[in-house]
């Protein structure tokens, strides 16, 4: 039987899916853009957000809209063949060759590194590593228990503590605006709009599309077309935190040079930004 969904479920829906993107892409790139474009900020995050969240969104839908099962029967559409070389070296890419081996570094370098001294990181970064993809594995064992865990709980525990970080930044600003370095001098849109690509959730989002599908399901949406609306207004709540979030912390980076420094990542400028502002 087809049920519609409650509105308290789109958002939990939505959170879990903000949280499957949220990852450390989509705080140390920002930021750094931030640094690199100061007083043309504005100009690099509009093309930043495009990519980094209007790309992610377009992937959800397509997910939704094809009524495709998984990631393979989808680009099967192109031919079979192809089909299993995409999903193959897109899991590889969102998985262990990119994405997995930067989110644990960066959680590192923001969460724990700072308190530590310098002889201390291998070793601290080993027993880290352990744990954080030991609990990440633990909450990808029960998929059907993902949005009690990540939507209800962890997601907003995580939005308190960045908009803590936000208004912070906004009630006492770090400094002032510095002038754009490098690329963002003559081309900061372009310089953004290819920028939001490194986050790589216009990839991931064929894939977490399915298991906003499954969540949809759950709670009772059967036709094609209910899930397909679902996956619209569960991806507009997910990419509209990401847009909010990724519009401040670039704010934060513009507004940080002075205070701490130029840095080639965005890791220790929120690190360094949270310990002067919280």
């Amino acid at each position: 039987m087809n049920k519609s969904l409650s509105f308290s479920a789109y958002i939990f829906i939505g959170l879990m899916l903000f949280a499957l993107f949220f990852g450390a892409g989509n705080l140390i790139f920002p930021a750094h853009l931030g640094q690199l474009a100061g007083t043309n900020v504005w100009i690099a995050i509009t093309g930043f957000l495009l990519t980094g969240a209007g790309l992610p969104l377009l992937g959800v839908l397509a997910i939704g809209i094809s009524g495709s099962n998984d990631l393979q029967s989808l680009a099967s559409r192109v031919h079979p063949i192809y089909g299993v070389v995409f999903a193959v070296v897109l899991y590889l890419t969102i998985g262990p060759f990119f994405a997995l081996p930067r989110t644990g570094t960066v959680s590192f370098e923001i969460g724990v590194a700072p308190f530590l001294g310098e002889g201390s990181h291998a070793l601290a970064l080993f027993i880290f590593t352990v744990i954080f993809f030991g609990v990440s594995m633990w909450l990808s064992l029960s998929p059907s228990k993902i949005v009690d865990r990540v939507g209800k709980f962890l997601t907003p525990a995580l939005l308190i503590f960045i908009f803590i970080l936000i208004i912070a930044s906004l009630v006492k600003p770090l400094g002032e605006q510095t002038a754009p370095k490098g690329e963002y001098i003559a081309a900061p849109f372009a310089t953004g709009f290819i920028d939001g690509y490194n986050t790589m959730d216009a990839l991931a989002s064929l894939v977490f599309g399915i298991i906003v599908i499954n969540a949809i399901k759950s709670y009772g949406a059967k036709s094609k077309r209910d899930i397909a609306a679902a996956c619209l207004k569960t991806g507009l709540i997910a990419v509209g935190f990401l847009a909010i979030i990724y519009i401040f912390v670039a704010y934060i980076g513009s507004m940080s040079v002075n205070r701490l420094g130029l840095f080639d990542n965005g890791g220790p400028i929120l690190s360094g930004a949270a310990s002067l502002l919280v």
